[in-house]
Formats: C-alpha cells, sequence, structure tokens
C-alpha cells in the first residue's frame, strides 16, 4: 500500500489486485482508506483496486480458467495503468505462482528471523551458513524460468522488515544468511522498515507513512513517529525502485511475511 501511494503521488496510475480470496488485508486497506477519506473530507490518493479468486479447491478447469483470467487482466490493466500492483497470498496456489511469473519486479518482505529465512534457505544450525534453498525460492526462480525470451528477468527485492534499532547477533546472522542466498537466487537485499507501532496505527484509517503529516489527514496530532516514520519509507521506496519500474509492469508483494 505504502508502494502504491508514493506511486500515484509521483504521477502513475496505479492498479491494485489482491489475489488473497480469504484473509483480503490489502482490499481492507483500501476499503479503511476510503471511509477514512470520506470522513475528514480528503481526496486521499487512492489506487483502481480489483478482487481477484475464490475461496475453493480448484478443478484443473477452474486452474486454467483463473490463470487465463488472471493474465487477461493484468494485459488489459497494463494498457491504461502505469503499474499494476499484485498482492498475493502466504500460502502457495496457481494463482500466487503464475503471478510471480507475470512480474516485472518482485518484493518479498520478510521479518529479521531464521523463521521467516526459512522460506528462502537453510542454514547449517552449527555455523549459521546456508546450505540449500527452500520451496518459495525454488518457486521464484521456477517463475523466472517461466517468461517469455523477449522479457528481462525480473528483478527480485528481498525486504527486511521489523527491524530492531538495536543491533544484535541474530541481526547479524539473518544479514549474512540473506546476503549469501542473494548471490545464489540473484536477489537484491534491502534494509526495510523498523519496528514500529505506528505502521499497525495507520491501518484502520488506511493510511500509509507517505500520507500528508497533519492533523486532519491523521486525525491526531502528529508526533516524531509519525516523521520518523515518513522519512524512513521515503528512503526505503528510493531504494526499491532504483531500478526503475518499467511501464506496464506487474509487480507482486509475496506476503508470507507480512501476513
Amino acid at each position: 500500500m505504502h508502494i502504491a501511494v508514493a506511486l500515484i503521488k509521483s504521477g502513475q496510475r496505479v492498479a491494485t489486485i489482491d489475489l488473497d480470496a480469504r484473509q483480503k488485508s490489502f482490499t481492507h486497506f483500501i476499503e479503511n482508506r476510503r471511509a477514512w477519506a470520506r470522513q475528514i473530507a480528503r481526496d486521499l490518493q487512492i489506487p483502481d483496486h480489483f478482487g481477484f479468486g475464490k475461496v475453493h479447491y480448484p478443478t484443473a478447469e477452474d486452474e486454467a480458467a483463473g490463470c487465463k483470467a488472471l493474465t487477461d487482466a493484468v494485459y488489459t490493466l497494463s494498457r491504461s495503468y502505469g503499474v499494476v500492483l499484485i498482492d498475493t497470498p502466504g500460502h502457495d496456489s496457481y494463482l500466487m505462482r503464475l503471478a510471480h511469473s507475470l512480474a516485472d519486479t518482485l518484493i518479498t518482505p520478510l521479518n529479521d528471523s531464521f523463521v521467516d529465512l526459512d522460506a528462502l534457505g537453510t542454514v547449517d544450525p552449527r555455523t549459521f551458513e546456508v546450505t540449500g534453498t527452500s520451496h518459495y525460492s525454488q518457486m521464484v526462480q521456477e517463475a523466472r524460468r517461466q517468461r517469455h525470451l523477449d522479457q528481462a528477468s525480473a528483478d527480485w527485492i528481498v525486504l527486511r522488515n521489523r527491524l530492531s534499532t538495536i543491533s544484535s547477533r541474530n541481526q547479524r546472522l539473518v544479514g549474512g544468511g540473506l546476503q549469501q542466498l542473494s548471490r545464489w537466487l540473484d536477489f537484491r537485499c534491502i534494509e526495510g522498515s523498523a519496528e514500529r507501532v505506528i505502521f499497525r496505527e495507520l491501518y484502520p484509517r488506511g493510511l500509509t507513512a507517505v500520507d500528508d503529516v497533519d492533523e486532519v489527514t491523521l486525525g491526531v496530532r502528529p508526533t516524531m513517529s509519525h516523521v520518523t516514520a515518513r522519512l524512513e519509507m521515503q528512503n526505503l521506496l528510493g531504494a526499491i525502485l532504483l531500478g526503475g519500474l518499467r511501464s506496464s509492469a506487474a509487480t507482486t508483494g509475496h506476503n508470507r511475511a507480512m501476513g
């Protein structure tokens, strides 16, 4: 959501798709934003949003139809929008895998722990050296191989999320493992946002850290936490978008770590 709002503020037309038909966190975020915009009578930047997928166990025919529908939707939207941003569920599904193969940019938020690092690779319990890759990273590699020959390889970003402001041995070890995996798997590892309560407090109003820091928009008097979170997110978005999101990009955020 931070990326979508930042891109709209920069002048991009943004469409968003929520593939998590069960949890719908992304959809609820946007619904909260619409409701808050009405309540404060402000024109908050809101992407054109589309839900997608059904909660059921699909047949082979359903999967084929679903894949065609998602592919057609991304193609159609990319003709009218500068960026199509897709939020994928944490569990494996045929639509999640297809979204990864369509994306020009992949963003994987990862909490700063060995529990979440396990989604990318395994480590030796004695030395903490990386010993292999895991299911999700193997799926990403396969999705990258499925891209058409005339398409560039997807830019994969692993975002270290909820970082402690105090350096620790665990933080250094996880960082070392990610650096090793980044060379194996060809992804960019970016230091993400710190563990801040303010990010959770913004969700019920559908706000992001890149929104205007004033009392009307926030609904409360701005604090240094708001200002710090805004500066941190601006720096983070600059690092994420460093490679440049191509026109007609399909961007997918794998939601395992975010929940």
